[in-house]
């Protein structure tokens, strides 16, 4: 084996994609030490997108005070890289970890993702890449688009800044007040879901129990994104009903087209296409990929699936080593991948064999090496 890339999503609570291709680099250089090793750690836009671009591009992290999930003053960060893209994690500043304890999608913001674009543009970016995922807001982005200038009123022709509980008194939304300096600003948004903002397969219904919400406000929060909907069809011209991936971060991905211009993309395949994946592969002899688990979800766009794909456009074989598995591994073959491999030894809890999740990853590809690459 003359040169291996290592490509893969990270083992959530458990082992970072840093890490993984550590683990990789070490036993590929244990077995093959003349092997040249390209590691590409990669997140699909959730909590650790930032990371990824910064470990694979290089740039810069810029920290900047801005508000957090319930109004509150908070450091978050983004990345510059390539001098002119920032590369921006909306969960930086409206992620579900920052409300560990007192989750409520009624009332969370993401205004604190509409102060970070602005200081991206203040800089000089001239690109941004939104990363949606990990929210612990439902309120269609509106917070953000609201940090920028846009304008929303209520009934009595007040101004507010709505939330997942507010969506539906919005009457009226006037962008004549936005932010010029975003007018120039080639924004892409990058979702890992192709949900619809609402119905029973939106972003209320899908998404919202896990932030907090029960089943009445679930329908509250759906009648809000739908409302909202209409609201922006009629005022500006915006239909995102349908839109796949609207239902991203609480709707944020039909926000982010609507409010913003912005193209929605797969989260892998814009983190592939930056890192000039297709280059980097070229006389690799394998693909190593990855994530924590593989289920139906990993087919429909995620990192194994967007990696197979791109390594099949240049015949090079791919090997994903994961947590565990739940798809039909058929289905995972015909999308192009060789072989996969779960690290976990034995049938036993999730709970009881996290924390040997670096052991039991180092002692899988030691293994997968020996077997086959010795």
């Amino acid at each position: 084996m003359k040169k291996a890339v290592i490509v893969p999503d990270s083992f959530k609570g458990t082992v970072s994609s840093e890490r993984i291709c550590e683990i990789f680099e070490e036993k590929i250089n244990k077995i093959h030490p003349d092997c040249e090793v390209v590691k590409i750690p990669v997140a699909d836009g959730g909590e650790g997108s930032v990371n990824c671009f910064l470990n694979a591009l290089g740039g810069e992290k810029i920290f900047v005070e801005v508000s957090g999930p319930y109004g509150e003053k908070s450091e978050a960060f983004y990345a510059v890289i390539n001098g002119d893209t920032a590369v921006i994690e909306m969960a930086a500043c409206a992620g579900l970890p920052l409300v560990e304890g007192r989750k409520n999608p009624m009332c969370t913001t993401t205004f604190g993702v509409g102060e970070m674009m602005l200081d991206a543009a203040k800089r000089g970016c001239e690109k941004i890449i939104m990363c949606l995922g990990g929210s612990c807001t439902n309120d269609l982005g509106a917070g953000a688009a609201a940090a920028v200038g846009i304008k929303f009123y209520n009934a009595k022709g007040e101004a507010f800044v709505p939330t997942g509980g507010t969506l539906c008194e919005i009457e009226r939304i006037d962008t004549s007040s936005k932010n010029e300096i975003l007018s120039d600003v080639k924004i892409t948004a990058m979702c890992d879901i192709d949900n619809p903002l609402y119905g029973k397969s939106g972003a209320a219904y899908v998404f919202a129990p896990q932030k907090g919400a029960d089943e009445i406000q679930v329908k509250l929060l759906d009648d809000g994104l739908r409302h909202t909907a209409e609201i922006l069809k009629r005022d500006l011209s915006a239909d995102v009903a349908e839109l796949p991936g609207g239902g991203a971060a609480g709707g944020m991905g039909a926000g982010m087209a609507a409010f913003f211009g912005a193209r929605l993309k797969s989260g892998i395949e814009t983190v592939l296409d930056t890192v000039n994946f297709s280059e980097k592969i070229t006389g690799a002899d394998v693909i190593f990929t990855g994530e924590g688990k593989l289920d139906s979800q990993s087919l429909r766009g995620k990192v194994v699936s967007g990696v197979a794909k791109r390594a099949g456009e240049k015949g090079v074989p791919v090997i994903a080593v994961v947590g565990g598995y739940e798809a039909q591994l058929q289905e995972i073959y015909d999308m192009g991948v060789k072989a996969v491999f779960a690290t976990n030894p034995l049938p036993l809890d999730f709970e009881k064999v996290r924390h040997k999740s670096e052991e039991n990853l180092a002692a899988t590809v030691e293994n997968i090496l020996r077997a086959f690459f010795s």
